[in-house]
């Protein structure tokens, strides 16, 4: 039983008859108990759950239970290598897989990062082609490891969304979706990026745009080709477009009776492993503004339009900064050695010298070939009774040879073969001289001629016209009056990836 208490204690001072709560003291055996649902309101101080193990587990409060509703407002922290089950919002979860720290988020329905990355977008390289699949390169910050959704818009349209995994975390490639490349040329296209953290970025526009056009067009290993045999213009619509070319200009024509032959027009390419005219390595590929290109096709030279006279040189190919020489013209027949007209004239290259009448029978003792242009041709051989070879992209014309009544003309220079268009094609081959002999000729022999040079003419025969398209020289006339032949036209071949 408890001992009686004086009142006068617990009053103290006040008149009212009011129990000062500052005067009451009670021993611990004068507390009822109080269990924990009794208490419905107010805060427990943490000082006073300091023996409170980091636990959510209830059983470390050893009476009683603290209601739900206490709790509402607390948040969960779990440690461990997969999410948690149940989440409210402002949960936290440490990754130990991945050693970050995540926060649930009600609205993504999903554990983000604390501290989350918002990518930037800042640049596109490459073109939306009409109907074409294509890459597109980003740039940018913040692209993290993996899982970056790219997003395209076209004006008006729905999106269609492509996820890729970076390169890194400021470039991404992609793949244009079909949806988005069968759009009309010009349509707008806006793009954005949304990384792992569930952040987007500003949106970049892209136009649609429609493939270049000129010449006649194909499509071979990846490439896509614009053959020129007559002059035009190649119309460019891809922004820093990168194209090999070859480019071929007219070969030369020809010199009459025992006539040199014509050389092969300027032979220049920039494919890759393959080779320009007069030894040289591929040239560099030509980046290209958008734009009209120039694209003109050097006609074949004239042949000889009379006795003694030499044929014409054949005219310059042209793309755009790239300039390719028309070969040289052969010299035709003269009976003094010193009369210049019998010289084979100097172009991409040389035509051949035109043949000279002496008691000399040997080798190339004629009238001397024309020089090549470096870097696309060589020059044309020397004539001796018969006419020379014109040269050719990878070689030099053959001397005439031989004397009367049997001389023997000159092999045109060999050309190149190129597979530019996805099928290997040899073109500027020199043309081949005419041989030294009568109108009935029986013996001696006419040059020979490759990759679209003409061959020489013998007895009575005109030598052979060199081939359009492959900026071959003409094949020297063969006996007296007989005719020469015209050179074959060049051409302009442009490829660029797709």
């Amino acid at each position: 039983m408890a001992r009686n208490r004086d009142l006068s204690k617990l009053l103290g001072t006040n008149t009212n008859g009011v129990i000062d709560n500052s005067k009451i003291t009670l021993d611990a055996n004068e507390i009822p108990n109080i269990d924990a649902s009794k208490i419905t309101s107010g805060d427990i101080a943490l000082a006073r759950l300091g023996n409170v193990p980091a636990s959510d587990n209830a059983s470390a409060l050893t009476t009683g239970t603290i209601p739900d509703a206490r709790l509402s407002n607390q948040v969960k922290v779990v440690k461990s290598g997969s999410a948690p089950g149940s989440p409210q919002e402002g949960d936290l979860w440490y990754d130990t897989t991945n050693d970050v720290l995540m926060v649930y988020d009600a609205t993504d329905s999903a554990f983000v990062k604390v501290v989350r990355i918002t990518p930037e977008l800042t640049s596109i390289s490459g073109s939306i082609l009409n109907s074409t699949a294509g890459n597109l390169t980003l740039t940018g910050t913040g692209f993290l490891a993996s899982g970056l959704i790219v997003s395209f818009t076209p004006s008006g349209g729905s999106a269609s969304n492509v996820t890729v995994t970076p390169t890194n975390d400021t470039t991404a490639t992609v793949a244009v979706p079909s949806a988005i490349y069968g759009q009309s040329a010009s349509t707008v296209i806006a793009i954005k990026v949304t990384n792992s953290d569930t952040k987007t970025s500003t949106i970049v526009n892209s136009t649609v745009v429609a493939l270049p056009t000129g010449g006649t067009v194909s499509n071979s290993g990846g490439y896509r080709i614009h053959t020129f045999t007559s002059s035009g213009t190649f119309v460019n619509t891809i922004a820093n477009l990168s194209v090999q070319y070859l480019v071929i200009a007219g070969g030369g024509g020809s010199g009459r009776q025992h006539g040199g032959g014509g050389g092969a027009g300027g032979y220049r390419c920039s494919v890759t492993g393959e080779n320009s005219g007069g030894g040289a390595s591929a040239e560099s590929a030509l980046t290209l503004s958008t734009g009209n290109k120039t694209v003109t096709i050097g006609s074949g030279g004239a042949a000889s339009t009379g006795t003694g006279v030499r044929g014409g040189s054949g005219t310059n190919s042209v793309f755009d900064s790239i300039t390719s020489t028309g070969g040289g013209g052969g010299g035709s027949f003269q009976a003094t050695q010193n009369n210049s007209t019998g010289n084979g004239l100097s172009g991409g290259s040389g035509g051949g010298g035109g043949g000279h009448e002496t008691t000399n029978s040997g080798t190339g003792y004629g009238h001397p070939g024309g020089a090549g242009t470096s870097n696309q041709g060589y020059a044309g051989g020397d004539a001796a009774y018969a006419g020379a070879g014109g040269g050719g992209a990878s070689q030099i014309g053959e001397d005439g040879s031989g004397g009367s009544p049997a001389g023997d003309g000159g092999n045109g220079g060999n050309g190149l073969s190129s597979s530019i268009t996805g099928s290997s094609v040899a073109r500027g081959g020199g043309g081949a001289g005419g041989s030294y002999g009568s109108a009935n000729q029986s013996t001696g022999s006419r040059g020979i001629a490759t990759a679209g040079g003409g061959n020489g003419g013998w007895g009575s025969e005109n030598g052979t016209d060199g081939t359009d398209g492959t900026g071959g020289g003409a094949g020297g006339g063969g006996v007296l009056a007989y005719g020469s032949s015209v050179g074959g036209d060049g051409i302009v071949i442009v490829r660029y990836q797709v």
